[in-house]
């Protein structure tokens, strides 16, 4: 029996909640200071949280099965992006202009310096923390691909199975 939308709703609610509370616990307890592609993929995770929260409250309907593809799409999205970073800590090819700096767009020289000044750098091509060769990039990508992949799955039956 296939999960429902309702269960894998559910399901990708607490898994991103808690790949959310893993990052804050890496960021605020382990002293791991994210780079901006960190933080790109915690937005991710944050709008599948927040899709998926409201599939679940409409679940068994149209609107609520398309939230949990938005959820999915989000998680994969995610995956994407993690998936990008490990390419830049890899040496694969260069991250975005506002790796390796606190800040990003126009900005005058003082207001360069002063940011430089009041923030820790923290580079999107060095990996911080890894387990079994896998950095918290790749374990983010592949958990966010495995996940967003079942979800949009699971969206896709309960569509098609709507229009049968």
């Amino acid at each position: 029996m296939a999960p429902s939308a309702r269960v894998t709703s559910v399901s990708l609610a607490l898994l991103a909640a808690a790949m959310l509370a893993g990052a804050f616990a890496f960021e605020h307890i382990g002293k791991l200071v994210p780079c901006v592609l960190c933080w790109w993929q915690r937005y991710a995770w944050m709008a599948a949280l927040a899709f998926a929260v409201v599939a679940r409250l409409g679940a068994g309907t149209r609107t609520g099965v398309a939230l949990l593809a938005l959820a999915a799409l989000a998680t994969l999205a995610g995956a994407g992006t993690a998936l990008f970073h490990v390419g830049v800590e890899q040496a694969w090819w260069e991250g975005t202009a506002e790796c390796g700096t606190p800040f990003g767009g126009e900005m005058t020289v003082e207001e360069r310096l002063k940011a430089l000044l009041g923030q820790p750098v923290t580079r999107c091509d060095q990996v911080a923390w890894s387990m079994l060769g896998i950095s918290m990039a790749g374990w983010n990508g592949l958990i966010a691909l495995v996940a967003g992949g079942l979800a949009l799955m699971v969206a896709l039956r309960q569509m098609m199975d709507r229009t049968s």
